[in-house]
């Protein structure tokens, strides 16, 4: 199928809210993990978000270019040719834009989608997210007021967060502290300022202990509960019925989360999750592998002449992209999205 139109989307976001169940949002960063992505998706016969932050975007335009708009459009192009092909829907979505990048990145890209829109054409990304978490909490929202303003004129959904995820992600880095949970003022702050849809369609990513990166159990301490306790703060200024929930939830930082934890998460309204550390992992590991069990054929020791066959970087890739589909696959699962696609 083509890349998700937004009124797909909106459908595939709808499902996952009413089902409880969330997709995984893949990190990619090279043609190689679009595809890996893509087909972990179709395996798990679950539709689903590939997604690229700044870095990944700059990356992947090339060490001489280093252009963020640059990359992302070039990732987004190539995915809209190679999604095509494969029976799943697949959202595109930019991932965490702090302030000093938003005028090189998720600006640009929302006028390039609004002049798509406007000459008839869907939008180039599905989704876009603005990280304000390192700023006071009233310039977030004044900042995502204005970006969900001209998202939703786009046909985009915006993605905001509040509260702080822990650890690292390119450059952007918090302290494991109090501020990883959001408070309930926090959660109703957003309906003042973003509304409850009337004014474009918006994710939130709300945090509960989140931490980017690989932690040992033990070293973060995750509160589901934060996500239902803003849920019905939410639902009851609204007016809503008691288990409504007003809010469609993003789970950043889950590398390492127990089963347990995440499907409490997804019962909250979570609707995406974030995955990007593991499955980096899951692509490199085959790499390492083959390296090491073919050392003096990728390598031409002691003056002969190596072994073609194991240095053709398509001998490893193609083992890369299996075992990141296959983590794929395991994260379709572990939402519940697996076996969900749309027909």
């Amino acid at each position: 199928m083509p890349i998700a139109t937004p009124e797909v989307y909106a459908e595939m976001l709808d499902r996952a809210k009413a089902n409880e169940f969330a997709y995984p949002a893949i990190n990619v960063t090279s043609s190689e993990t679009v595809n890996a992505a893509i087909r972990g998706f179709a395996e798990a016969e679950s539709d689903g978000i590939i997604q690229f932050s700044t870095g990944g975007a700059e990356f992947a335009s090339g060490q001489k270019v280093k252009d963020m708009v640059t990359g992302a459009t070039a990732l987004a192009e190539f995915a809209q040719v190679v999604a095509a092909k494969y029976d799943v829907n697949v959202a595109l979505h930019t991932d965490h834009c702090p302030k000093d990048k938003l005028d090189g990145f998720v600006r640009p890209l929302l006028e390039i989608s609004a002049e798509r829109v406007k000459n008839g054409q869907n939008p180039l990304f599905q989704s876009h997210m603005w990280d304000g978490s390192a700023i006071d909490l009233d310039e977030n929202l004044e900042i995502a007021a204005e970006l969900l303003a001209k998202a939703s004129a786009a046909k985009i959904i915006l993605e905001v967060e509040i509260g702080v995820v822990g650890g690292e992600e390119d450059g952007v880095a918090h302290d494991i502290n109090e501020k990883l949970y959001t408070a309930e003022g926090d959660f109703l702050k957003t309906i003042d300022a973003l509304g409850a849809g009337e004014k474009g369609r918006y994710l939130l990513a709300a945090t509960f202990g989140n931490v980017h990166g690989v932690y040992k159990p033990g070293n973060v301490k995750l509160r589901p509960d934060v996500l239902k306790g803003g849920q019905e703060a939410a639902a009851k200024k609204l007016g809503l019925d008691a288990g409504s929930k007003p809010f469609e939830l993003v789970f950043h930082g889950g590398s390492g989360s127990l089963p347990e934890e995440i499907r409490e998460a997804v019962s909250y309204g979570v609707v995406k999750m974030n995955v990007d550390t593991d499955t980096q992992y899951a692509f490199s590991r085959p790499i390492a592998d083959h390296f090491f069990k073919n050392y003096d054929g990728v390598l031409k020791v002691d003056g002969e002449v190596g072994n073609k066959k194991v240095y053709d970087p398509r001998s490893y890739l193609k083992a890369a992209e299996a075992g990141m589909a296959a983590r794929v696959v395991e994260a379709c699962q572990a939402l519940g999205s697996a076996g969900t696609k749309l027909k």
